[in-house]
């Protein structure tokens, strides 16, 4: 996984107005309740990176890699804000699930507000009415593992590009669950005898879900942005063992890395045989 907090952070856009980076897996976007005792945040990170204080305008999940934008001041993040709610932002993700979904769907279940209570999660609020939530997925790549995990002999497992038309929280991760298709890796909404699968087979340490590209309309300057973050080397390599390199677009993969090509993972084991 990432080390969160090693190091400078990778800066894929920026203007006097917004900044663009690519956020590790493991790393919080700013404090919370979730993390106690975590000292560093890619909020206070950006500010120390760039000398520049900076407001978060969206979240990624702790365990979530990608594209994290921030504003340069308080008016741009409110028009930012603005943005985001009214669906005026494409956000565009990738995700290992458990089983073969459809082809495609669209999940419409509405989700109850959280709230922090421990680390790693969160409660619904009690009484709160649930609030819209929509998720477009299409299926990229699927296979079956011959390793017994549940009542069956084989594992099946998909990649999905994921499109979420709200920002609700964990909304990727709960809509997934609600299809009875978990992220692999997600220890709050997955299942660990999957995830620990991924674990044995592949030293797989982090949630499999990664923002991996935003498009919107610069707020001020009205330049059409594409912000892409590429794959972090440690899913890239897992995507290059499952042989699905292929289904990702090329401007999603690590620099080096081409559709069709392991990036120079040739020399990894073969998947282990049962």
């Amino acid at each position: 996984m990432s080390e969160p907090g090693g190091g400078a952070l990778t800066i894929l856009f920026q203007d006097q107005h917004l900044v663009a980076v690519d956020k590790p897996a493991g790393l919080l976007v700013h404090r919370s309740m979730l993390d106690r005792h975590e000292r560093r945040f890619a909020l206070q990170m950006v500010r120390d990176q760039i000398g520049q204080r900076v407001h978060a305008v969206h979240r990624l999940d702790k365990g979530t890699s990608g594209v994290l934008l921030f504003a340069m001041s308080s008016p741009v993040a409110r028009m930012l804000g603005s943005m985001f709610e009214q669906r005026q932002v494409d956000k565009r993700y990738l995700a290992v699930v458990r089983g073969h979904p459809a082809l495609a769907g669209d999940i419409d279940h509405p989700l109850r507000r959280l709230v922090d209570l421990v680390e790693n999660a969160g409660e619904a609020a009690t009484g709160a009415p649930a609030q819209d939530a929509r998720t477009r997925y299409r299926r990229l790549a699927t296979i079956e593992l011959p390793h017994r995990v549940d009542r069956y002999p084989s594992s099946r497992y998909a990649l999905l590009e994921l499109e979420p038309l709200n920002g609700r929280r964990h909304q990727l991760r709960r809509h997934l669950k609600h299809i009875a298709h978990p992220v692999i890796g997600d220890a709050t909404y997955g299942k660990g005898r999957h995830n620990r699968l991924f674990q044995t087979l592949f030293d797989c340490q982090r949630l499999l879900l990664a923002c991996t590209e935003l498009r919107l309309t610069h707020p001020v300057s009205g330049q059409a942005l594409c912000l892409t973050a590429p794959l972090a080397g440690d899913f890239a390599r897992l995507l290059a063992r499952l042989e699905w390199t292929a289904a990702v677009p090329p401007r999603w993969l690590p620099d080096g890395w081409l559709a069709g090509e392991d990036g120079g993972g040739s020399d990894l084991p073969a998947l282990p045989d049962t």
